[in-house]
């Protein structure tokens, strides 16, 4: 399908003919001539004829088609591909996750296999990314440094593909949950969506970096932006001893209460995720405080194709000039331009 950029030029269309038709000739001045052919040399063209030549009806067809292509050619045609959906509109949300040396403790099972803390992270994340089609997501890895691993993106498959590559230790063995925050803030901050949000997910408590966490969760709140923090590890883990099994707590190091202070500040939730099931719930939950919209849109690509006619227009003003020789014109008062005659 073809439409044109600015039809309204077709509106000059018939200015050849009222030219021809209602503007007089004038009579020839004494001024330079010059070699521009212009309305009064097609006219002159096409009424170079007698009645017993039979061409006249051919150059006669031949200007017309000229004229037309050059104005469609003007008139910018642009040839119309097939509709591509548009990523949906939705929120920008940030997953910022720890990769200190405590999510390698082993005291979560996927699938009857005891696996440590990230394994069943990098798992339950997988899903919940692939559900938010409609919104941008990024991913923060932290550690003792944090950084981002993948910016504010509608490529779900390359979060997960970066989640997936992410390994413990990458940015350390201590926790800057301050330093992961900021990094989240600095990046949301900058986006023009009214809907920003930051799930965090942490073992630990703040151990390294230049932020404080509690700071960070007051120019977050400040700025709009809704942090959920989700705190991973189990309440109760069976280890061998010299003295038998005993039960232990391993998630002693982690901070539920910094955690709930951040997300209740900024108008988020805290959630504890002490096995696989109830981090999958977790998530389940997100997305019922955090639907996607479903609003959508399409568009056509479209590829100018003006120098079709501009092709066209250029073979037919060759032709023309090819058969009648140029010949000197000169300048009417009016600015047209017609043939200097003679005697």
């Amino acid at each position: 399908m073809i439409e044109f950029q600015y039809p309204w030029l077709f509106l000059v269309l018939p200015i050849p003919y009222l030219v021809r038709r209602f503007l007089p000739p004038m009579p020839p001045s004494e001024q330079g001539a010059v070699l521009l052919p212009q309305f009064a040399h097609w006219r002159e063209i096409a009424d170079h004829s007698t009645a017993s030549n039979p061409n006249k009806k051919l150059r006669m067809g031949m200007l017309i088609l000229f004229w037309l292509s050059l104005v469609s050619a003007g008139a910018n045609p642009q040839l119309l591909g097939d509709p591509v959906q548009l990523p949906l509109e939705g929120r920008d949300l940030l997953i910022a996750v720890d990769l200190s040396g405590s999510m390698e403790r082993q005291d979560f099972e996927l699938n009857g296999k005891v696996v440590d803390r990230l394994t069943a992270v990098k798992h339950v994340l997988d899903e919940f990314i692939n559900k938010r089609q409609g919104d941008r997501l990024g991913l923060i890895l932290f550690g003792r440094q944090a950084y981002v691993q993948t910016p504010l993106t509608f490529d779900l498959s390359t979060v997960r593909q970066m989640l997936a590559e992410s390994e413990i230790g990458l940015a350390g063995q201590e926790t800057a949950i301050g330093d992961a925050l900021g990094l989240a803030i600095k990046r949301l901050r900058a986006q023009k969506h009214d809907e920003k949000v930051l799930v965090l997910l942490t073992d630990g408590q703040n151990t390294a970096g230049q932020v404080g966490p509690l700071d960070a969760a007051q120019l977050a709140a400040e700025l709009g932006i809704k942090i959920y923090t989700v705190g991973i590890g189990a309440d109760r883990l069976e280890v061998e001893t010299l003295f038998g099994s005993r039960f232990v707590d391993p998630s002693t190091d982690l901070d539920e209460d910094t955690l709930r202070f951040i997300a209740q500040k900024t108008g988020g939730h805290y959630y504890r995720a002490k096995d696989s099931a109830n981090l999958a719930r977790i998530y389940e939950e997100l997305d019922r405080l955090e639907p996607v919209k479903n609003e959508s849109k399409t568009f056509r690509p479209k590829r100018s194709v003006f120098f079709w006619p501009l092709g066209l227009a250029l073979l037919l003003l060759t032709l023309l000039l090819y058969r009648h020789r140029a010949m000197p014109f000169e300048r009417t008062k009016f600015g047209f331009f017609h043939r200097r005659t003679h005697g």
